[in-house]
């Protein structure tokens, strides 16, 4: 069943009060085509390739003007309380495909763009890109969430996530530590 949006607006208290750094790093997966998603325990990933194996390499679907993939799209993260929210784990909705699930503030007063986060032995830089949800977040959580994280309030709050380029190459291990550096 989808959350209505007094349900979403309840949880806002919650979400906020998921810690600020240090959160441990429950999920990782990586989309290698499009629909297909693949949960895995390490992710190796480079500022030149982005994540091993996922479609950002060969189709991304944010370009820079040459065509390559834009970087700012190369790790998306999203915070455990809002997933669990949205998700309904009996049903046959796709996970939405982020790279990582954490419990953790990824809001704009929490994480300012620019900021430096330490994912394994991994460097992500926190970008200007707002995640807004797309057509899909619609059709597999119900309107009431995508009009959710799309509420003026909401957009610094980040519910969506966050996604963040690779600055220094490295692994990310699930279970490990995501902190500010």
């Amino acid at each position: 069943m989808k959350p209505d949006r007094a349900t979403l607006d309840a949880a806002i208290s919650s979400i906020m009060s998921a810690p600020k750094d240090g959160a441990i790093i429950e999920q990782l997966c990586f989309r290698p085509d499009f629909g297909a998603r693949t949960y895995v325990d390490e992710i190796a990933v480079t500022a030149a390739g982005g994540v091993q194996n996922c479609r950002w390499s060969h189709t991304p679907w944010m370009k820079l003007e040459d065509g390559s993939g834009d970087p700012r799209i190369q790790v998306s993260i999203l915070q455990k309380r809002v997933l669990e929210l949205v998700c309904d784990p009996s049903s046959d909705d796709l996970h939405p495909g982020d790279t990582m699930i954490v419990d953790m503030d990824l809001s704009h007063e929490n994480l300012p763009i620019g900021t430096i986060l330490q994912a394994g032995t991994a460097q992500l830089r926190v970008n200007d890109y707002w995640n807004d949800a797309c057509v899909k977040w619609k059709v597999r959580y119900g309107s009431d969430a995508l009009d959710w994280v799309r509420q003026e309030d909401n957009i610094t709050r980040r519910l969506r996530g966050v996604t963040c380029e690779i600055v220094t190459d490295g692994v990310i291990v699930n279970g490990t530590p995501l902190t500010k550096v």
